[in-house]
């Protein structure tokens, strides 16, 4: 009897699934493959830090933040969008060994700062130093429940409370270059996407650490905090 005789009598006997089994094991039929993709972009998620967010897809913090004009990325908030590749020109090569050259990288944008005003009334218990936590801005003392306006003309960015440290935040965006953040707010007066007006009231003072009552205020240029005397009017 010849093998293909063979062949085919045992074809009879399989079931149909038994049967397209032998034909991708003998290799007349290809296995499927799936269409693996590079996912570009990440939607931050309430908790995360840059670095968690790195370490996910083996990619340096550092490249993570250059990319996005993030400064040190301490201050991302859920809901925002992280590039997961260079902007173009960029080489993404290195993100996980060593920074990229600058050369490679587009230079981050530079608006003219807005037109700045202080955010609540107080006295300054805080002054800015640079370092993480309180340092990164100046801390304002108060009463629980004044208002805390606007700096500056901009847009809401964020509103809310997934920021571990902040208490209660906003975040306005006023222009590509300048953000602003209120941190430790009792209440928040305006939500994500609304206009915002210089000097409009947008949230309560609440407590910070130690319970007393306090806003965190910071800005930040290209993604890193700058000492917000720099740009306010003088007391």
């Amino acid at each position: 009897m010849s093998a293909a005789t063979r062949f085919f009598r045992i074809k009879s006997r399989l079931r149909p699934t038994a049967w397209l089994l032998c034909l991708v094991l003998a290799g007349c039929i290809a296995p499927a493959r799936w269409n693996h993709t590079s996912q570009k972009s990440h939607v931050v998620r309430s908790g995360e830090s840059l670095f968690v967010i790195a370490h996910r897809y083996k990619l340096d913090h550092r490249a993570l933040a250059r990319w996005n004009s993030l400064g040190d990325g301490t201050l991302i908030f859920p809901g925002q969008v992280i590039r997961l590749q260079p902007p173009a020109g960029g080489s993404r090569a290195s993100a996980a060994a060593r920074p990229a050259p600058k050369r490679t990288i587009p230079p981050p944008p530079s608006d003219p700062p807005p037109g700045w005003g202080w955010p609540t009334s107080g006295r300054v218990s805080g002054e800015f130093d640079g370092r993480p936590g309180s340092g990164t801005g100046l801390v304002i003392t108060g009463k629980s429940g004044q208002p805390v306006r606007a700096a500056a003309d901009g847009r809401v960015v964020y509103s809310g409370g997934g920021l571990i440290g902040y208490g209660q935040l906003l975040i306005l965006k006023h222009n590509d270059t300048y953000l602003s953040a209120y941190g430790y707010n009792e209440s928040l007066l305006v939500k994500e996407g609304e206009r915002i007006r210089r000097g409009q009231r947008i949230a309560t003072m609440g407590e910070g650490p130690g319970k007393n009552a306090q806003l965190h205020f910071e800005i930040r240029r290209n993604g890193k905090p700058v000492n917000p005397r720099r740009y306010l009017p003088k007391q």
